[in-house]
């Protein structure tokens, strides 16, 4: 029996190159100048059925495959190796975060303890059940934005990346997020193996 050998990847948390970095902080400013709540919310669900299209294209045995993958612009290396489901599992993990995020946000409460990109990487176990997690992570997050109250906040929150974000921000992020995972999840299915 041969072993499995885990390739050699940066740590999580590690985060984006530095030039990657400058341009992507850029390229979010404009994002958020020319976007609304509107624009964002739509962006969200747009995303959220490309990946359901996505998932209709694999098999469901072999959606838990991990498949090595190039980095993609805005993937931290260290998440090069994933699985579909592993990859649900972290957009589960971050929708709910950055909706409760966002709700007290709206509030003008900050919310508690930082919170890093290590802290969010997806369990390596993770079963079929996270396809269901990961629709109910997506309603939670647009329940969250159906608070009419004003997404451009006093109160903030920081990325580990971004800094200083207010609801608004966050917003416009989760539909970004997504987006970057849904071009994971392709890489993945173009990626396994007959």
């Amino acid at each position: 029996m041969t072993a499995i050998t885990e390739p050699k990847l940066a740590a999580p948390g590690a985060g984006l190159p530095a030039p990657e970095l400058f341009v992507a902080k850029k390229l979010f400013v404009l994002k958020c100048r020319a976007g609304s709540r509107g624009k964002f919310i739509a962006d969200f669900k747009d995303e959220r059925a490309k990946i359901k299209a996505l998932l209709d294209t694999c098999s469901s045995e072999r959606r838990g495959e991990r498949v090595l993958i190039p980095r993609l612009r805005g993937l931290e290396d260290s998440s090069r190796n994933w699985s579909i489901w592993m990859t649900l599992d972290h957009l589960r993990i971050v929708n709910r975060g950055v909706g409760a995020f966002v709700s007290e946000l709206i509030q003008e409460r900050v919310p508690g303890e930082l919170i890093g990109t290590a802290d969010l990487k997806p369990s390596p176990g993770v079963t079929e059940a996270v396809e269901s997690e990961f629709e109910k992570s997506c309603d939670e997050f647009l329940d969250h934005l159906a608070n009419p109250g004003e997404l451009k906040t006093k109160a903030v929150y920081p990325h580990p990346w971004f800094g200083p974000m207010d609801a608004f921000q966050w917003l416009a992020l989760a539909s970004m997020h997504m987006g970057i995972h849904r071009k994971q999840i392709a890489a993945i299915i173009s990626g396994l193996t007959p």
